[in-house]
């Protein structure tokens, strides 16, 4: 896994560095600003962008954007100290697959970029909880998905991978994804992540279901 660090602040940046490479994922460069992180995403070509949204010069969401834009098959996971649910949904909308707290564990933030590598979205519950909390004020409308559609796309919220989805309701991986096409065709979204913040407007799906405060935080990055 190539992953490409930008973020303006230093010692951050040394400490997911050496992180990663414990890991044995592959640092390709490291960006103070957004305007930076774009330029080396073209020359680099990196698996993951790991993006701050508050830089100088040009910042996370515009970097996201352009980056998603003008360097196909490179993947954003934003990592911010910003609870601010405009700005988040502003990185979503950009292009990011996936965000997480700067209070994050590092083992989060590791399990986040791999299942972003892998090609899943990652949704941070604790994170989204914070971005659609003024915005949950449609009346819920449990008809619009199938109880499969809202119980595959309710654990996809939870935190759990479509795989864990698929071993948990026993079934193949290949019909959980059959459902989630079929979820994004009823929701007019193509992303699993506009998918579940679409689902908990409309009250169909809660983010923080099943979970206590504390489970949510600890969520992090699931």
């Amino acid at each position: 896994m190539r992953v490409l660090l930008a973020d303006d602040h230093q010692i951050l940046r040394d400490g997911v560095r050496k992180g990663l490479e414990a890991a044995g994922a592959e640092v390709v460069g490291e960006a103070d600003n957004g305007a930076d992180a774009v330029e080396l995403a073209a020359s680099t070509r990196p698996d993951i962008v790991l993006m701050d949204l508050s830089m100088p010069v040009l910042d996370g969401v515009a970097a996201t954007e352009r980056i998603t834009d003008e360097v196909p098959g490179t993947k954003v996971v934003v990592l911010t100290m910003h609870d601010d649910p405009d700005r988040t949904r502003a990185a979503l909308v950009a292009g990011a697959v996936g965000y997480l707290s700067k209070g994050t564990s590092f083992d989060d933030v590791l399990d986040t970029l791999e299942r972003a590598h892998a090609g899943e979205e990652v949704l941070s519950p604790k994170l989204a909880a914070t971005m659609l909390r003024a915005a949950q004020e449609n009346s819920p409308n449990d008809d619009l998905l199938s109880d499969r559609q809202r119980e595959i796309l309710q654990m996809i919220a939870d935190g759990l991978s479509t795989k864990q989805a698929a071993r948990e309701l026993g079934i193949t991986q290949k019909t959980v994804h059959n459902h989630l096409n079929a979820t994004y065709r009823r929701l007019d979204t193509q992303s699993l992540t506009h998918a579940v913040l679409s689902a908990v407007r409309l009250g169909i799906i809660d983010l923080n279901h099943g979970e206590e405060p504390s489970a949510a935080a600890a969520g992090g990055a699931s």
